[in-house]
């Protein structure tokens, strides 16, 4: 009962013996510090984790049998500094003799950045469907007034204008479906995500005729998602497409590499909701780097870093996401941009 109630904590709970040697980690620990409690068994604590101050609070906290906690520390894991508030406990308790747990504070930021991105994305696709409405109803006008007036043209060049007239409409039309997106909920079924992956590459790689190179890490162990083959086929083929244009921008294509890297993370929180498993898809480009005023901005629609693009693709792979109630978040500099899925397997 105990593990159970510590393995289903947010909060990484590290059980250290009277050497300081890991003797327990819970599965918010093994996420923080991405290794399994069987691997870490017995390790210095140092040798997962490196703060300056952590070993002699710790030796303080054993000493005086006082607990101990310490604000906004810049931890090191895996070459990666993580912000985070952690207490030192003395216990007495089997071969435990200290508990550590560790709140990582980039977390928190990151659920009201999220909280906040959604807010924006929700209020800017009610303005865009409103907006794609309004227009959609004048168009029908014009093409029907323009068939009415072609069939009165006795003139063959006459007509060719309102042909014209006829196929700018249509293509305004579609332009507006696009920012309307699918209205339909999607049809979620198990399917292996990788294989949405391997169809995506598949369908780029035919595009450019080989010429961009793909880096597959994938962790075979992910279970099956439930998802809409052809919706989540489209978000994935939307963010590739949208790296692989960046790449063409600044270099040959043969120089650009496109990264595809799938995780399964444990107490993930999507907009505020807590998920017990979380399938992560990362697609990382070598590209130039998204600029720093656009980063906040490139999931609005007509929102483009490309004088041809239409600012579409990115608020439609977002949209297609959170229909699966998941979420799309990027990071970027020069020479790597990361695009990260998040879709539930588990709530």
């Amino acid at each position: 009962m105990e593990q159970f109630v510590l393995d289903n904590l947010n909060t990484a709970v590290i059980a250290l013996d009277r050497e300081l040697r890991v003797s327990y980690l819970n599965h918010a620990a093994e996420n923080l510090l991405d290794i399994s409690e069987r691997r870490s068994y017995s390790q210095p604590v140092e040798t997962l984790l490196t703060q300056p101050g952590l070993e002699d609070d710790l030796k303080r906290a054993q000493s005086q049998q006082q607990p101990f906690t310490r604000r906004k520390a810049c931890i090191r894991i895996n070459s990666e500094t993580v912000t985070v508030d952690y207490t030192v406990t003395p216990v007495d308790y089997s071969d435990f003799s200290i508990l550590l747990e560790i709140h990582p504070r980039d977390r928190l930021q990151r659920i009201t950045r999220e909280a906040s991105l959604v807010a924006k994305q929700e209020t800017a696709k009610s303005l865009a469907r409103g907006m794609a409405h309004e227009v959609k109803n004048p168009l029908g006008g014009i093409r029907g007034a323009a068939q009415l007036l072609e069939r009165q043209l006795n003139d063959n060049g006459q007509k060719e204008f309102t042909t014209i007239i006829i196929e700018e409409v249509d293509r305004l039309r579609d332009l507006v479906d696009q920012m309307l997106g699918p209205v339909k909920p999607p049809c979620l079924k198990a399917l292996n995500v990788h294989e949405v992956i391997e169809r995506v590459m598949q369908l780029t790689e035919a595009e450019t005729g080989g010429a961009i190179q793909f880096v597959r890490d994938y962790d075979p162990s992910i279970p099956e998602i439930p998802a809409d083959r052809e919706r989540l086929i489209q978000a994935v083929l939307n963010l590739v497409r949208n790296a692989m244009q960046a790449i063409e921008q600044h270099m040959p294509l043969s120089d650009g590499q496109i990264t595809i890297q799938t995780r399964v993370i444990r107490q993930f929180t999507i907009a505020n909701e807590r998920c017990r498993l979380v399938c992560n898809i990362s697609i990382i480009d070598n590209g130039p780097g998204i600029p720093e005023d656009m980063i906040e901005t490139i999931f609005y629609p007509m929102i483009s870093g490309r004088a041809e693009g239409t600012g579409l693709g990115l608020p439609m792979a977002q949209s297609i996401i959170s229909q699966h109630k998941g979420l799309i978040e990027c990071e970027s500099k020069p020479g790597r941009t990361c695009f990260n899925v998040y879709i539930p397997i588990a709530l």
